[in-house]
């Protein structure tokens, strides 16, 4: 009887966890808690951004009805991005992988170019996915699905930048892996990237965060690591991650406005029992790193108020070398007065960024008045210096 009660109780703790109604503890504590976390109306506005468009809406003129999962390089001086594209619904059969690249800085861009377009007599899609600029190629990673997002896995191509093809190196990943950040190479030689688990189909109970991890340099290579949850735990895992050495933080996507996190002190090897942390967060695809400063960042809708209204589109950042956020800011509003799509009910979401030259680059999606992630493609430029944290 004891016994039982014992497990009852532990049941009730982690749906208690589960719904954020018990504080995160000690170890998931992802904000500063002797700061208190901004109001989106407290927000300080970033001075020096610019914006600009990387493929405006335009069904008219193209077909596409559906864009999301922005991914930015740079590679050989020049900026790449990628994004999925769909005539159709949402994760749906004729969803394609689509890249454009800019040669000043996101200024303008080239016409937009299909990296796979999937079959879809046989309801195989190629989507979304992220980059690896490594010994000089510019590798791409896209989630891949049959019919209704049924056997997810990952796909990896190779540009030739002779012929401007992309050219294709097969399934690479499977085990419903879908890309969501970038490889970073870590201390021990292998890359890792941030991703999830549609294990499913689109909306299933059981998607949890997870990480691909290379043979080394080979990157046609990957093994899948599936971070561990409690079973109750109903989560959608887009996930990233942060690199400081053994050390890797796993920030995830949740259903309820709040950002799990999970560590692992082995490479990636193993995990933590994912949970949720003190940091209120949409619930939408989180995008984080480091900076050259040493402050780590975190991009998504991150404000005291939000809930899990897309907006505005935030960075969280802290102090150089603290693992911790300590000051949010604002990169835009959904109002804006600028390059790119203004509207109340603008969902700025799926953020993707890189540093360059001083500068971060920032690309996300934007619903304009339609929702649906029936979006455009946009960029906002960020001169690091004004991320610097007193």
């Amino acid at each position: 009887m004891f016994q039982q009660m014992i497990r009852i109780f532990a049941g009730i703790v982690i749906a208690l966890h589960v719904a954020g109604l018990v504080n995160a503890s000690e170890k998931a504590l992802l904000w500063d808690t002797s700061t208190p976390l901004p109001k989106s109306a407290e927000l300080a506005a970033l001075p020096g951004v610019e914006f600009h468009v990387i493929k405006r809406r335009d069904v008219k003129a193209d077909g596409y009805n559906w864009l999301h999962g922005v991914a930015l390089a740079w590679h050989k001086g020049k900026l790449y991005a990628s994004f999925g594209l769909n005539a159709g619904a949402e994760n749906t059969a004729s969803e394609v992988a689509a890249w454009t690249v800019s040669e000043d800085g996101g200024k303008t861009w080239s016409p937009v170019r299909i990296i796979d377009a999937g079959d879809e007599s046989d309801k195989h899609a190629v989507s979304h996915g992220v980059f690896c600029s490594q010994a000089g190629k510019l590798w791409a990673f896209m989630g891949s699905f049959y019919g209704h997002m049924q056997r997810v896995h990952m796909r990896a191509y190779v540009l030739n930048e002779t012929t401007g093809q992309w050219e294709a190196r097969g399934e690479v990943a499977g085990e419903g892996f879908w890309p969501m950040q970038e490889p970073i190479r870590m201390a021990d030689g292998n890359y890792i990237l941030g991703g999830l688990i549609s294990g499913n189909g689109y909306g299933g109970v059981d998607d949890p965060a997870a990480v691909a991890i290379s043979d080394g340099e080979n990157l046609v290579r990957w093994r899948v690591v599936v971070i561990p949850k409690p079973k109750q735990l109903n989560m959608w895992g887009e996930s990233t991650v942060i690199v400081d050495g053994a050390r890797i933080l796993n920030i995830s996507r949740f259903r309820e406005p709040r950002a799990l996190m999970s560590v692992s002190e082995d490479y990636g090897r193993t995990w933590s029992m994912i949970q949720p942390s003190n940091l209120p967060m949409a619930a939408s695809k989180p995008y984080a790193g480091t900076l050259s400063t040493g402050q780590r960042y975190l991009i998504c809708t991150t404000t005291a108020d939000a809930g899990n209204r897309r907006s505005p589109l935030t960075i969280a950042v802290s102090r150089p070398g603290e693992d911790r956020f300590c000051r949010v800011f604002k990169i835009r509003d959904a109002e804006h007065d600028g390059p790119g799509e203004s509207h109340p009910k603008a969902r700025l979401s799926y953020p993707y960024a890189v540093e360059h030259d001083g500068k971060l680059y920032v690309g996300y999606s934007n619903s304009g008045d339609r929702g649906g992630n029936r979006n455009s493609a946009e960029l906002a430029v960020i001169p690091i210096q004004s991320l610097s944290v007193e």
